[in-house]
């Protein structure tokens, strides 16, 4: 990592026929942003000039055919492709899923790289993407086999962060993937990414339930009390602030995640329908305990909307904003771990702590 008051985020243009492009350069038509970020759109400077046609966009870009021929400050453009990409909005397509593809590996490569500093990938089509080169369920999947690390759907706003246990993965077989293994991996990797992404010295994470009220002692479902509780438990012992299991009907009408830095969710839909109905147009999906900073917006490809200039671009700005944050923070943090090694001092955290 390197110390910069200009970070440079690598973006992913993501579905074309949605509402991605559009989000893109609504965020960048704002040149304050470029005072503190360089943006570098992996897709095409003929597509990005059809794109910014249509939607009568004033942006501004530099034509980049060579990653380390950036311009600080501007908007970016590398070229991923050299053809005509023929965009009909709001319609599923292949090959535009195959150039989707290409700006998302592209980036992806940057990023290991270190030519860009964190990526930001717009919304896919996790249909019109599979291929026999690429078969994965979304972004999450294939960059955790890119990168390093143990990777982690991490939903995060200003009031609320909501991790899962399980994400792309059939009702029916949730149960069968969560083990203590599991829990305690998922649970250590929003633990450290509290402490070294969000400056959360001492986490305090709630974990909800994996059936109905818990099981109820065994009337709908034992997994809770056999599973759940005794990870917990271990955990608890270690020394770590995480409690549990919540019934989750009642978690967050009730406002008891308020009282949490991070709430852990069994499966994608019990995390993900209140996070999007307490903060949909404001969260960030955030790809935690890798070795690299992705971020993306809270919502989808949105086809219906695609192409009329009517794309909210504010969780999309926000993923830009807290890629950057938590760069820095992962800095500072290394920092300070660092200079805590070098003076031999042993009790540092500890001493936080208190």
């Amino acid at each position: 990592m390197k110390k910069t008051e200009n970070i440079v985020v690598g973006i992913s243009i993501g579905d074309l026929n949605g509402i991605g492009s559009e989000v893109i350069l609504k965020t960048f038509e704002d040149d304050r942003i470029l005072e503190f970020c360089t943006p570098v759109i992996f897709a095409a400077s003929k597509t990005i000039a059809y794109l910014k046609n249509h939607f009568k966009s004033e942006i501004k870009f530099n034509d980049l055919n060579k990653i380390n021929e950036l311009a600080y400050g501007k908007v970016n453009v590398f070229n991923c492709w050299n053809e005509t990409v023929t965009i009909d909005f709001g319609k599923e397509d292949l090959k535009i899923g195959e150039y989707a593809i290409k700006s998302l590996q592209a980036a992806t490569k940057a990023l290991k790289n270190g030519d860009v500093d964190v990526l930001v990938t717009a919304p896919i089509n996790k249909h019109n993407i599979q291929s026999k080169a690429f078969h994965f369920p979304g972004h999450t999947d294939y960059l955790a086999k890119e990168l390093e690390g143990e990777s982690l759907m991490f939903m995060v706003s200003d009031s609320l962060r909501i991790g899962l246990l399980t994400d792309h993965v059939p009702v029916k077989d949730i149960v069968e993937h969560i083990t203590p293994q599991l829990i305690e991996k998922k649970i250590n990797t929003v633990y450290n990414s509290l402490q070294k992404d969000f400056n959360i010295i001492r986490p305090k994470i709630a974990v909800l339930g994996i059936n109905p009220h818990t099981g109820d002692h065994g009337v709908i479902g034992n997994e809770d009390d056999t599973i759940m509780r005794p990870t917990l438990n271990k955990l608890k012992e270690s020394g770590q602030l995480v409690y549990g299991p919540y019934a989750a009907d009642s978690f967050f009408g009730s406002n008891n995640y308020k009282n949490f830095d991070a709430i852990i969710a069994s499966y994608h839909d019990q995390g993900l329908i209140p996070f999007k109905t307490l903060s949909f147009g404001q969260g960030v999906n955030y790809t935690a305990g890798l070795n690299k900073v992705r971020t993306s917006p809270d919502h989808g490809t949105a086809y219906e909307i695609a192409g009329k200039g009517m794309a909210d671009e504010n969780s999309f700005k926000e993923a830009v904003f807290m890629a950057i944050q938590i760069f820095k923070n992962r800095l500072d943090y290394n920092e300070l771990t660092s200079n805590t090694l070098k003076k031999g001092t042993r009790s540092s955290r500890k001493d936080y702590d208190n």
